[in-house]
Formats: C-alpha cells, sequence, structure tokens
C-alpha cells in the first residue's frame, strides 16, 4: 500500500467535499496461474462472504499419491466449512501448478502454513487474509522474492532464515510485537510492519539495502535505530505516538516521509532529506511552517489538520505541485502570495477561516485571483 487521496476530483462544483485524506504506502497485489499439480482444498471465498456459522477448521494433509507416480497430491490444508441455513456448502479444491512462480492463496481460510515444499519454483507467495497463527514451513522455498501475510493472526516474526532472496515481505495486520529475526534478509528491499502493535524500531541494522519501511498503525513513540538504513526511499511512520521527528540524518536518500496523525508540535530534524518529495505531516499539532530550507525538491506538502495561521517559509519550494492546508487557522488571504507558483496545480484550503464555512461565494476565485496557474481547488477541478 500507495499515496493517493479519495476520488477523483469533479469539475466547478462547490458541494464537492474534499477527498479523505488516508494515505496507504504500496500494497502489493499478486495474481496466480494455477494447473494441475498439488491440490488444496478449502472452502469457497464467494460462499463464505454470503454469510453463516464458521465451523472449527479440519486437519492437515488427508491423502497423498506416490510421488514418483507424477500424480496430484491431494492436500486439506486447514479446510473451514461454511454453514447457511445448517447447510454445509462444498469445498472449493484449487490446483497448484509445482512450476508455478506466482501462487495466490488469499482468502482460503488457511490456518496453517504447510505441504508447499512442491512449489520448487515459486517466486511469489500471498496467503492473505487466511487464519495463519505461525511462520513456518517455508525453508524450502528459497526462491521466494515475495511473501505476503497481510491480514492474518501472527504473534511473532520467525523462521525466515532461509528465505535469503526475499526483496519483499508484507506481515502487516498481524498481531506482531516486536521487529526481530529479520538478520539473514540481505535482500529485502520493502518491509511493511503496519497495523501491528509494534512498540519500538528496532534490530533492523543488518537490513541495508531497504527502500521501503512500513510501521503505520502501531505503537512507536520515538523514531530510532534507522541509521544504517542509508539506502531508504520510503519512510512511513503515521498514525502512532511519536512526538518529535529526529534521528533522521543518515536517511540521505529519502524522498517520501509520512507522519501524519502523530503527535507533531513542530516541523524539525528535515536538513539532511535533500531528496524529500514528499512530505505527509497532517493530523498533528504543527503550529508553525519552518524547517524546509534545505527540502526544495518537494513537490507534495500535505500539512492539513494542524494549528498553523499563517503560510510561510515555503516560497523557495519551486518544485512544490501540491500544497494540502485544509483545516488549519488561516485568515489572511496574502499569504497566498507566499506560496510558490511556478509549479503548483493543487491546493486544499477548506475550514480554514478564509473558507467561512463553505459561504463564501468568492472563495475559489479570490484563489485563482492569487494562483493563476492553478488546476485543482479543494475536490474540484478548475474550468480551464
Amino acid at each position: 500500500m500507495s499515496e493517493e487521496a479519495g476520488p477523483p476530483p469533479q469539475v466547478e462544483s462547490e458541494s464537492n467535499p474534499a477527498p479523505e485524506m488516508v494515505r496507504e504506502s504500496e500494497v502489493v497485489g499478486r495474481s496466480d496461474g494455477t494447473a494441475s499439480g498439488v491440490r488444496i482444498v478449502s472452502d469457497n471465498s464467494a460462499a463464505a462472504a454470503a454469510g453463516g456459522d464458521v465451523a472449527e477448521a479440519r486437519g492437515a494433509a488427508t491423502e497423498s499419491d506416490d510421488e514418483e507416480t507424477g500424480n496430484p497430491v491431494s492436500l486439506q490444508l486447514a479446510t473451514r466449512r461454511t454453514y447457511t441455513d445448517n447447510e454445509d456448502l462444498p469445498p472449493q479444491e484449487v490446483d497448484l501448478d509445482p512450476e508455478a512462480t506466482d501462487v495466490d492463496l488469499n482468502h482460503y481460510r488457511l490456518r496453517q502454513i504447510e505441504n508447499l515444499e512442491v512449489l520448487t519454483k515459486v517466486e511469489i507467495l500471498c496467503l492473505r487474509w487466511n487464519f495463519i497463527k505461525k511462520i513456518e514451513n517455508l525453508n524450502s522455498l528459497t526462491t521466494l522474492t515475495c511473501l505476503e501475510l497481510y491480514d492474518n493472526q501472527i504473534t511473532t516474526i520467525e523462521n525466515l532464515d532461509q528465505l535469503v532472496n526475499l526483496e519483499v515481505l508484507d506481515i502487516s495486520f498481524n498481531r506482531l510485537r516486536k521487529i526481530e529475526n529479520l538478520g539473514t534478509l540481505k535482500n529485502l528491499k520493502k518491509l511493511y510492519l503496519c497495523s501491528n502493535k509494534i512498540t519500538k524500531i528496532e534490530n533492523l541494522d543488518e537490513l541495508e539495502g531497504l527502500e521501503l519501511l512500513e510501521l503505520g498503525d502501531n505503537k512507536l513513540r520515538v523514531i530510532e535505530n534507522l541509521d544504517k538504513l542509508t539506502k531508504l526511499k520510503e519512510l512511513h511512520l503515521g498514525k502512532n505516538k511519536i512526538t518529535k521527528l529526529e534521528n533522521l540524518d543518515t536517511l540521505s536518500e529519502l524522498n517520501t516521509l509520512a507522519m501524519q496523525s502523530n503527535r507533531l508540535t513542530k516541523l524539525e530534524g528535515l536538513s539532511n532529506l535533500k531528496k524529500l518529495e514528499q512530505l505527509y505531516v497532517s493530523h498533528n499539532g504543527i503550529e508553525k511552517i519552518e524547517g524546509l530550507e534545505n527540502n526544495v525538491l518537494l513537490e507534495t506538502l500535505d500539512i492539513a489538520s494542524n494549528r498553523i495561521q499563517r503560510i510561510e517559509n515555503v516560497k523557495h519550494l519551486n518544485l512544490l505541485a501540491e500544497f494540502w492546508f485544509n483545516d488549519n487557522k488561516l485568515s489572511e488571504w496574502g499569504d497566498l502570495d507566499n506560496l510558490p507558483k511556478e509549479k503548483l496545480e493543487t491546493v486544499y484550503f477548506e475550514r480554514n477561516p478564509i473558507w467561512v464555512d463553505g459561504k463564501d461565494p468568492n472563495y475559489r476565485r479570490k484563489i485563482k485571483l492569487a494562483l493563476p496557474s492553478i488546476q485543482q481547488i479543494d475536490a474540484t477541478l478548475c474550468r480551464v
């Protein structure tokens, strides 16, 4: 999951609401190619969506053929049966091709990772939206470059030592409390751990090739232990309890920093981030725009939903294309003259005092007079 806002803008309608400012880092979705080989039995996800009570899961493998014959091996991986009106819905059988490189086992209600040894060439394995509690039985899948365990019930990062070719690991929306046991994953480039219960950034020093780190929606209070991640390009720490921008000086390659919905009160600690292009600090307690002197490559500045009264200290940001400033305390129309105008295309100012609760019929006209090249105001495109 990465950083887009809301539905497409409408054209010149004052009543259209602003898009919800929810941003997520890149979410990797995969599809598989299936053929004959290993058969995994699971319930039909569409049928499960229809509702009904869910019975307890069944056991592991139920039958297998001689591997030397080349015949399919029939497995039953944690089959869950869904009941509607007291009738069992038939399980859905899915064939896994031993030659497959991309395997999708999303929404199969699996309780355990097992019996995947036949996948000798798999590179992408998706196990999203299951009931998996433990990372296990993956040692033979050394060809894996992408492992997705999004939205399960995993409590510990473990048993990944043999997956040395892994480049993408997603264990978001689980029950993790600690970052650990990742030291052998030297080739890891993207690590997604959002929406867990992690309290500390730690044990990442060995991941020197990491380019994206997603730790949004956890229980972090301090930015720390990132010194070795000198190749990091994206850092997502939104929706935590962080009070200060600090310990970022070694991240000279960073181009995206997402810190929305924390407890920040000051823009600081960004002077070494000279390649920063996108900065998201909405929904904090910031009172002044400052500390951006060296961030001249900024293209997107989201500083909405703070406590800022003036637009200042941004005139030098000549590449700025998007300026999100809604839900602040701007009352002076003259402050719009302090914005860089060369590349600016999109601005959000609604729910500031200048917006007058949406009742000022000249609101948009005033913005266009101050910013003649603007293409979008709030959620509405400007007429050409």
